[in-house]
């Protein structure tokens, strides 16, 4: 399947909360999809990049959220909620949504781009590895407040 990978404006706000409600329940069952106020804070927001695929006939078919930040040591990237629709899962989509990612933390001089993934999810962990990310020895820890 041919995509476009896109980066997301407001003008996305309406047609990329509807796929976030299809797409969502797919990569978390305990998070609900976002309302269309959280999406277009999303898109609004200085540290966020979402970018789309896109079929040709304008269908979102993948997301995938990068958030660029500084802290004192560098300029920070990380990759948050790629989700491909099941229905187009091993036709690379995935693997494009992050090259494009990787291209613009390096575009913007990014030191290092991160991301986590549940042991599970076993074809993201293949992609990611594929694609040249790799394993840290680290703890992530979590608060909820």
């Amino acid at each position: 399947m041919a995509v476009s990978i896109t980066i997301a404006s407001g003008h996305d706000a309406v047609a990329l909360h509807a796929a976030l409600h299809h797409l969502v329940p797919q990569l978390s069952s305990t998070n609900p999809p976002p309302a269309l106020v959280q999406v277009e804070s999303l898109l609004a927001h200085d540290a966020t990049t979402q970018f789309l695929a896109r079929t040709e006939e304008g269908s979102i078919v993948g997301v995938a959220t990068l958030c660029i930040f500084p802290t004192p040591t560098a300029l920070r990237a990380w990759v948050e909620d790629v989700i491909v629709d099941e229905a187009c899962a091993n036709q690379g989509i995935g693997r494009q949504l992050l090259e494009a990612m990787v291209a613009r933390a390096v575009e913007v001089g990014a030191k290092t781009v991160d991301l986590t993934s549940r042991p599970g999810r076993e074809a993201a962990n293949h992609l990611y590895r594929s694609a040249g990310f790799e394993t840290r020895d680290t703890n992530l820890y979590r608060r909820i407040p």
